[in-house]
């Protein structure tokens, strides 16, 4: 008489790990992008995808129930950047020793090069730097992310409204950190 082995089937925990797992591999790369184009710092931005993947990992079992669990890491992502917005601006400054130093007083080669690769231009993302938090988490979630402007503004948690003033108030700051002689010679003359 011969024993057959009963086939088994991964655990419920096995699984689990297994989705989130698969999710890291899939969402990884994409997150770590948005995190860089709003912190401006590699390290920062791989730290906050740290921070933003063990957020996801401990809710990880509601999370993959969710209709976009991507969705929900890039929000936690943001709120993660946005909320320690002011603290990696004071421990730029006090690395730096200039309180004046613009965000891109120390630019990040390698992550500029590899960001050119595919297809943005360092001018770009450079004066993306310079601008404040909240108007590059905007722009970044608008045009980089492609979100819709009632998507970026429930990730952001305010109106469409503020979405759209603040959106408009960063490519200004765009516009004039790119052409700094064609915003000056298009304003009109005041008389």
């Amino acid at each position: 008489m011969r024993i057959r082995p009963v086939p088994t089937r991964p655990r419920p925990a096995q699984r689990a790990r297994a989705d989130f797992d698969q999710f890291v591999a899939a969402s990884g790369n994409a997150l770590l992008r948005t995190a860089y184009l709003m912190v401006w710092d590699a390290a920062e931005a791989e730290d906050l995808v740290q921070e933003c993947l063990l957020a996801v990992a401990r809710r990880w079992p509601r999370v993959r129930r969710m209709d976009h669990p991507h969705a929900y890491a890039r929000r936690v992502l943001v709120n993660l950047a946005l909320d320690g917005a002011k603290r990696r601006t004071r421990h730029r400054q006090e690395l730096v020793g200039d309180e004046t130093a613009a965000l891109s007083a120390v630019p990040d080669e390698s992550s500029a090069q590899r960001l050119h690769a595919v297809g943005v231009r360092a001018e770009l993302i450079q004066a993306l730097g310079t601008l404040p938090p909240r108007q590059r988490a905007v722009l970044v979630l608008r045009y980089f992310e492609d979100l819709s402007e009632a998507q970026a503004a429930e990730l952001l948690g305010c109106s469409v409204g503020t979405v759209k003033s603040t959106a408009s108030r960063g490519l200004t700051r765009l516009e004039a950190a790119l052409s700094p002689d064609l915003s000056l010679s298009t304003k009109e003359p005041t008389s």
